[in-house]
Protein backbone atom coordinates (compact mmCIF):
# COMPACT_ATOMS: atom_id res chain seq x y z
CA UNK A 1 0.00 0.00 0.00
CA UNK A 2 1.16 3.27 -0.88
CA UNK A 3 2.06 5.88 1.44
CA UNK A 4 -0.87 8.26 -0.20
CA UNK A 5 -3.29 5.56 0.98
CA UNK A 6 -2.57 5.85 4.40
CA UNK A 7 -4.07 8.20 6.62
CA UNK A 8 -2.34 9.76 9.48
CA UNK A 9 -3.42 12.38 12.65
CA UNK A 10 -0.81 14.01 14.93
CA UNK A 11 -2.11 15.64 17.46
CA UNK A 12 -0.45 19.03 19.06
CA UNK A 13 0.60 20.00 15.63
CA UNK A 14 1.21 23.04 15.86
CA UNK A 15 4.45 23.55 16.44
CA UNK A 16 7.56 21.36 17.99
CA UNK A 17 7.50 17.82 17.04
CA UNK A 18 4.31 17.46 15.86
CA UNK A 19 5.23 20.06 13.05
CA UNK A 20 8.50 18.11 12.57
CA UNK A 21 6.47 15.29 12.12
CA UNK A 22 3.90 16.54 9.49
CA UNK A 23 6.75 18.11 7.33
CA UNK A 24 8.50 14.76 7.42
CA UNK A 25 5.32 12.62 6.63
CA UNK A 26 4.21 15.01 3.96
CA UNK A 27 6.93 15.09 2.26
CA UNK A 28 6.31 10.95 2.21
CA UNK A 29 3.41 11.33 0.37
CA UNK A 30 1.16 10.50 3.46
CA UNK A 31 -2.36 12.16 4.43
CA UNK A 32 -2.51 14.18 7.18
CA UNK A 33 -4.92 15.40 9.85
CA UNK A 34 -3.64 17.62 11.77
CA UNK A 35 -5.17 18.57 15.06
CA UNK A 36 -3.89 21.50 17.72
CA UNK A 37 -5.81 24.39 19.61
CA UNK A 38 -3.62 27.21 18.02
CA UNK A 39 -5.16 27.05 14.57
CA UNK A 40 -3.78 30.39 12.86
CA UNK A 41 -0.12 28.32 13.83
CA UNK A 42 -0.97 25.11 11.21
CA UNK A 43 -2.86 27.41 8.66
CA UNK A 44 0.50 29.49 8.61
CA UNK A 45 2.59 26.11 8.65
CA UNK A 46 0.56 24.64 5.39
CA UNK A 47 0.35 27.28 3.43
CA UNK A 48 4.67 27.72 4.01
CA UNK A 49 4.91 24.33 3.15
CA UNK A 50 2.48 24.21 -0.08
CA UNK A 51 -0.10 21.60 1.24
CA UNK A 52 -3.27 21.82 -0.02
CA UNK A 53 -6.74 19.98 0.83
CA UNK A 54 -5.71 17.38 -1.60
CA UNK A 55 -3.33 15.71 1.29
CA UNK A 56 -3.53 17.83 4.01
CA UNK A 57 -6.39 18.63 6.94
CA UNK A 58 -6.21 20.84 10.02
CA UNK A 59 -8.67 21.04 12.34
CA UNK A 60 -8.62 23.14 15.73
CA UNK A 61 -8.71 20.73 18.98
CA UNK A 62 -8.56 20.16 22.50
CA UNK A 63 -7.82 16.81 23.26
CA UNK A 64 -8.89 16.73 26.20
CA UNK A 65 -12.70 16.98 24.27
CA UNK A 66 -12.90 13.79 22.90
CA UNK A 67 -16.23 14.85 20.96
CA UNK A 68 -13.36 17.52 18.93
CA UNK A 69 -11.23 14.49 18.37
CA UNK A 70 -14.40 12.54 16.97
CA UNK A 71 -15.61 15.17 15.04
CA UNK A 72 -12.17 16.01 13.03
CA UNK A 73 -11.39 12.37 12.82
CA UNK A 74 -14.71 11.36 11.00
CA UNK A 75 -14.55 14.42 8.66
CA UNK A 76 -10.53 13.41 7.51
CA UNK A 77 -11.44 10.01 6.79
CA UNK A 78 -14.76 11.20 5.06
CA UNK A 79 -12.73 14.01 2.89
CA UNK A 80 -10.43 11.05 2.09
CA UNK A 81 -12.10 7.99 2.14
CA UNK A 82 -9.17 6.45 4.12
CA UNK A 83 -9.40 5.38 7.51
CA UNK A 84 -6.98 6.47 9.84
CA UNK A 85 -3.65 4.38 9.68
CA UNK A 86 -1.85 5.54 12.18
CA UNK A 87 -2.26 7.88 15.08
CA UNK A 88 0.40 10.34 16.71
CA UNK A 89 -0.74 11.66 20.12
CA UNK A 90 1.76 14.23 20.30
CA UNK A 91 -0.17 16.91 22.15
CA UNK A 92 0.71 17.68 25.81
CA UNK A 93 1.86 20.22 28.48
CA UNK A 94 4.68 20.40 31.04
CA UNK A 95 4.57 22.89 34.20
CA UNK A 96 7.51 22.89 36.46
CA UNK A 97 7.77 23.30 40.28
CA UNK A 98 8.40 21.44 43.11
CA UNK A 99 4.87 19.56 44.15
CA UNK A 100 4.18 21.27 47.18
CA UNK A 101 3.94 24.97 45.59
CA UNK A 102 2.67 24.33 42.35
CA UNK A 103 -1.35 24.52 41.75
CA UNK A 104 -3.72 21.21 41.48
CA UNK A 105 -5.01 23.47 38.12
CA UNK A 106 -1.69 23.31 36.86
CA UNK A 107 -1.51 19.56 37.89
CA UNK A 108 -4.79 18.24 36.50
CA UNK A 109 -4.25 20.10 33.37
CA UNK A 110 -1.23 17.98 32.73
CA UNK A 111 -3.26 15.04 33.46
CA UNK A 112 -6.30 16.15 31.59
CA UNK A 113 -3.80 16.56 28.20
CA UNK A 114 -1.25 14.16 29.07
CA UNK A 115 -3.35 11.36 29.76
CA UNK A 116 -6.94 11.86 29.28
CA UNK A 117 -6.03 13.77 25.84
CA UNK A 118 -3.94 10.26 24.71
CA UNK A 119 -6.82 7.72 26.17
CA UNK A 120 -9.22 10.56 24.17
CA UNK A 121 -7.55 9.74 20.78
CA UNK A 122 -6.88 5.96 21.02
CA UNK A 123 -10.82 5.29 22.07
CA UNK A 124 -11.72 7.39 18.67
CA UNK A 125 -9.47 4.84 16.36
CA UNK A 126 -8.98 1.76 18.43
CA UNK A 127 -12.33 0.38 17.60
CA UNK A 128 -11.76 0.89 14.28
CA UNK A 129 -8.07 -0.83 13.25
CA UNK A 130 -8.53 -3.54 15.53
CA UNK A 131 -11.79 -4.25 13.17
CA UNK A 132 -9.65 -3.85 10.25
CA UNK A 133 -6.62 -5.93 11.88
CA UNK A 134 -4.09 -2.94 11.16
CA UNK A 135 -2.96 -0.18 12.63
CA UNK A 136 -0.29 1.60 14.67
CA UNK A 137 -0.80 4.46 17.45
CA UNK A 138 2.43 6.27 18.15
CA UNK A 139 2.43 7.64 21.96
CA UNK A 140 4.64 10.90 22.61
CA UNK A 141 5.88 10.29 25.92
CA UNK A 142 9.51 11.47 27.82
CA UNK A 143 12.15 10.34 29.58
CA UNK A 144 10.71 11.71 32.75
CA UNK A 145 8.29 8.33 31.73
CA UNK A 146 11.40 6.37 32.36
CA UNK A 147 12.79 8.33 35.73
CA UNK A 148 12.22 11.07 38.39
CA UNK A 149 13.45 14.69 37.75
CA UNK A 150 13.71 17.77 39.93
CA UNK A 151 10.58 19.59 40.15
CA UNK A 152 8.85 17.03 37.35
CA UNK A 153 6.81 15.25 39.93
CA UNK A 154 3.62 15.69 38.39
CA UNK A 155 4.88 15.70 34.72
CA UNK A 156 6.92 12.24 35.63
CA UNK A 157 3.79 11.00 36.87
CA UNK A 158 1.79 11.63 33.66
CA UNK A 159 4.47 10.06 31.98
CA UNK A 160 4.84 7.23 33.52
CA UNK A 161 0.81 6.63 33.15
CA UNK A 162 1.84 7.10 29.39
CA UNK A 163 4.59 4.58 29.16
CA UNK A 164 2.23 1.57 31.60
CA UNK A 165 -1.05 2.40 29.34
CA UNK A 166 1.26 2.23 25.97
CA UNK A 167 3.01 -1.44 26.86
CA UNK A 168 -0.68 -2.25 28.48
CA UNK A 169 -2.52 -1.98 25.39
CA UNK A 170 0.08 -3.04 23.08
CA UNK A 171 0.02 -6.59 25.06
CA UNK A 172 -3.60 -6.25 25.04
CA UNK A 173 -4.10 -6.12 21.23
CA UNK A 174 -1.16 -8.06 20.16
CA UNK A 175 -2.99 -10.65 18.59
CA UNK A 176 -4.85 -7.95 16.04
CA UNK A 177 -1.69 -7.05 14.50
CA UNK A 178 -2.36 -3.52 15.73
CA UNK A 179 1.37 -1.86 16.93
CA UNK A 180 1.09 0.49 19.93
CA UNK A 181 4.65 1.99 20.19
CA UNK A 182 6.11 4.47 22.81
CA UNK A 183 8.75 7.37 22.07
CA UNK A 184 10.68 8.89 24.57
CA UNK A 185 12.90 12.11 24.21
CA UNK A 186 15.40 13.60 26.50
CA UNK A 187 15.59 17.17 26.25
CA UNK A 188 14.54 18.58 22.99
CA UNK A 189 14.31 22.27 21.84
CA UNK A 190 10.75 23.06 21.67
CA UNK A 191 8.22 25.44 23.28
CA UNK A 192 7.01 23.01 25.97
CA UNK A 193 8.50 25.01 28.70
CA UNK A 194 6.80 28.89 27.54
CA UNK A 195 4.12 28.66 29.88
CA UNK A 196 6.48 28.18 32.79
CA UNK A 197 7.25 30.91 35.42
CA UNK A 198 11.05 32.31 34.22
CA UNK A 199 12.54 30.66 37.70
CA UNK A 200 11.94 27.81 36.29
CA UNK A 201 12.90 27.86 33.16
CA UNK A 202 16.13 29.73 33.73
CA UNK A 203 17.47 26.71 35.35
CA UNK A 204 16.75 24.24 32.55
CA UNK A 205 17.93 26.64 29.98
CA UNK A 206 21.46 26.42 31.68
CA UNK A 207 21.25 22.47 32.33
CA UNK A 208 20.49 22.91 27.84
CA UNK A 209 23.48 24.87 27.53
CA UNK A 210 26.17 22.45 29.49
CA UNK A 211 25.50 20.08 26.41
CA UNK A 212 27.88 21.69 23.69
CA UNK A 213 26.23 19.40 21.04
CA UNK A 214 23.22 20.56 21.59
CA UNK A 215 19.92 19.03 22.70
CA UNK A 216 17.64 17.40 20.20
CA UNK A 217 15.74 18.86 17.62
CA UNK A 218 12.18 18.27 16.74
CA UNK A 219 12.93 16.69 13.68
CA UNK A 220 15.50 14.04 15.19
CA UNK A 221 12.40 12.83 17.43
CA UNK A 222 10.23 12.99 14.21
CA UNK A 223 13.04 11.02 12.44
CA UNK A 224 12.11 8.22 15.12
CA UNK A 225 8.57 8.32 14.49
CA UNK A 226 8.70 7.65 11.01
CA UNK A 227 11.47 5.15 11.77
CA UNK A 228 8.84 3.20 13.90
CA UNK A 229 6.09 3.50 11.93
CA UNK A 230 7.58 2.66 8.51
CA UNK A 231 8.92 -0.91 10.20
CA UNK A 232 7.53 -3.44 8.37
CA UNK A 233 3.93 -4.84 9.97
CA UNK A 234 5.32 -7.77 11.05
CA UNK A 235 7.86 -5.62 13.29
CA UNK A 236 6.45 -3.33 16.83
CA UNK A 237 9.04 -1.36 17.94
CA UNK A 238 7.74 -1.06 20.95
CA UNK A 239 9.87 2.11 23.00
CA UNK A 240 12.38 4.66 21.38
CA UNK A 241 14.23 6.26 23.84
CA UNK A 242 16.47 8.92 22.62
CA UNK A 243 18.29 11.75 23.87
CA UNK A 244 21.49 14.29 23.61
CA UNK A 245 24.27 12.80 23.72
CA UNK A 246 25.76 14.77 26.93
CA UNK A 247 22.27 14.34 28.89
CA UNK A 248 23.35 12.12 31.80
CA UNK A 249 19.92 11.49 33.03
Amino acid sequence: MSTSSKLVVITGASSGIGEAAAELLHSKGYKLLLLARRLERMQEFVKQHSMTEQDTLIAQCDVTQVDDIKKAIDHAQDHFKLPVDCLINNAGVMYLQQLADQSLQRQETMISTNVNGILNGINVVLKSMLERQTGTIINISSIAGKKSFGNHVAYCGTKFAVHGLTEALRSEVSGSKVRVIVIAPGVTQTELLGHNDKDQVDPYEDWKKTMSLGVLKSEDVAASILFAYEAPPHVCIREIALAPTEQRD
